[in-house]
């Protein structure tokens, strides 16, 4: 890829006389562009070391003012050339980057919703900070490769060759936060399943929660300094491309310099914090096994494969980036890079991982659905150790009589059960159908039974009569309607009714007044 040519100081062209040059077809004043401090160079521009002017057609500005001042003029930096293969496929890699935020979304959504009772030691924003920072890599990496197209287009490299390595230096630290955060919470995980059954199976305060409160620290401190030392600092130099010889002697040592190197140094020792990480969840949450070759295959056999293959792609993103440092000719911060190994060392194993985790993540289920299964299995074998054998869904509908109640209806079905209103009617109804009418101890069988109210009152309830549906309506109406279907009786002092319960009322005490509020 060569965007521009070798830029050298020509003289200016010959014009119709001393004092006039023709320049792309267009005639100036010599005196005025000497004046001014205007230099022509062999690349078709102008410059007096402010301003760049293109000078070639259809560029060509048609008048130049006394001033120094070019009429419509076209910048050097104008993105007119066409895009080319660097800046096609940093676009295949935005729209990657920009459908990955949609996948990482529904992941999200699957893997951060609750399903139980949220625990101190367990919070669900530790699930969560993978999608968080899968999030952030998106986010640089849709911004460096849109910057990445006028990296071809520019006539003369300036501000986007550094707005798009900016970030894509911050998308590898940022990416290693990937990693760790789903390695990380896996041993989380792990622990979780562990004292579920048992809270206190493992302390908190022994050197295992030790070395898990602190290695965070130590990861994040590595992250930081990466950053620091590769994004702070002066970007300007990486802008001097202009010719090859600018590039070698201003660019390149500031792309090769000592921070570059020390950068993915800091980058390396997190990615070694994050399988220590992972070997201290195997070691303390899976089997034990003894000697140095059973406990490597025991590494290699309970890490999950998403974690192998993500730390091996991070691997490759930070050799990538340790050697950059040290060879200019394949870095992306060079105008006309090798695309290959800008592309399939520094963006491939980044869209790599993120196509291993977004898959995992949709293949695995949810912690707290996972966490409920355990437990229903766990209820299970409990169950069929002491010879519980639950009943179907359908048995407690027929058996209504056998479903678990509350203290509030426990109370509410006694005192239904003692007596008092309707319930003592419906108790004392059931008992004389079924014959569980109690007689009284001590009283004599052949005496008549004092409270034969009671007895009246029963009968009358199985055995009701249509005549007191009569009486008890011209008791209580003025002008009592006669039944449908019948003749009505004429009332008389002798013939009252034909009711049964009729003694219940000639029997009862007459009414006592005591007050005005009583009639």
């Amino acid at each position: 890829m060569n965007l521009v040519n070798a830029r050298d100081w020509v003289a200016f062209p010959a014009g119709d006389n001393s004092n006039d040059t023709l320049i792309g077809g267009t005639h100036f004043n010599l005196a005025t562009l000497q004046h001014w401090n205007y230099t022509f160079y062999s690349n078709n521009t102008v410059s007096n070391g402010s301003r760049c002017i293109l000078v070639f057609e259809p560029y060509t500005p048609p008048l130049l003012l006394e001033n120094g001042t070019f009429v419509n003029s076209s910048s050097c930096y104008s993105p007119i050339n066409p895009m080319k293969t660097r800046s096609q496929v940093g676009l295949f890699f935005t729209c990657f980057f920009a459908l990955a935020v949609v996948f990482t979304s529904i992941n999200l959504r699957k893997h951060g919703k609750l399903f139980l009772p949220t625990e101190k030691r367990f919070r669900a924003v530790g699930r969560r900070w993978q999608w968080y920072w899968m999030f952030i890599v998106a986010a640089f990496g849709i911004i460096s490769g849109i910057t990445g197209v006028d990296v071809d287009r520019y006539y003369l490299p300036e501000l986007p060759i550094v707005l798009s390595n900016f970030f894509w230096f911050l998308m590898l630290p940022t990416t290693m936060c990937v990693v760790w955060e789903s390695v990380r919470h896996w041993g989380s995980w792990q622990e979780r399943q562990m004292v579920d059954p048992n809270p206190f199976i493992l302390r908190q305060d022994d050197q295992r929660a030790k070395f898990e409160l602190y290695i965070p620290v130590i990861f994040y401190l590595f992250a930081f300094m990466n950053f620091f030392m590769m994004i702070p600092r002066s970007w300007s130099a990486i802008e001097l491309q202009r010719d090859p010889d600018q590039a070698r002697l201003r660019a390149e040592p500031v792309a090769t310099d000592i921070r570059f190197k020390l950068a993915a140094l800091f980058l390396l020792w997190s990615w070694i914090t994050t399988v220590l990480s992972l070997w201290h969840s195997i070691k303390h949450y899976k089997e034990r096994n003894r000697g140095i070759l059973n406990r490597t295959i025991g590494f290699v056999r309970y890490a999950p494969k998403k974690f192998i293959l993500s730390l091996i792609l991070s691997l490759v993103m930070i050799g990538y980036e340790a050697a950059i440092s040290f060879e200019f000719s394949i870095s992306p911060l060079k105008l006309d890079t090798d695309v290959g190994f800008m592309y399939g060392l520094g963006w491939a194993p980044i869209a790599l991982i993120f196509i291993v985790l977004n898959v995992a993540g949709y293949i695995d289920p949810n912690e707290d659905k996972e966490l409920i299964r355990q437990r229903r299995i766990r209820g299970a074998e409990i169950d069929q150790e002491i010879g519980i054998v639950k009943k179907p869904h359908w048995w407690s509908r027929l058996n209504r009589d056998n479903q678990h109640m509350s203290v509030r209806d426990e109370i509410a079905h006694n005192f239904n059960q003692v007596g008092g209103g309707q319930p003592t009617a419906r108790n004392l109804e059931t008992n004389i159908e079924m014959g569980l009418m109690p007689a009284s101890k001590g009283v004599d069988s052949n005496k008549p039974v004092a409270n034969d109210g009671s007895l009246r009152m029963a009968s009358n309830l199985l055995f009701p009569a249509r005549n007191d549906i009569q009486e008890t309506q011209e008791r209580f109406t003025d002008h009592p309607e006669p039944l449908r279907g019948r003749d009505p009786k004429p009332r008389d002092v002798s013939d009252r009714s034909d009711s049964t319960a009729s003694g219940v009322t000639l029997g009862a005490k007459p009414q006592q007044i005591r007050s005005m509020l009583d009639v």
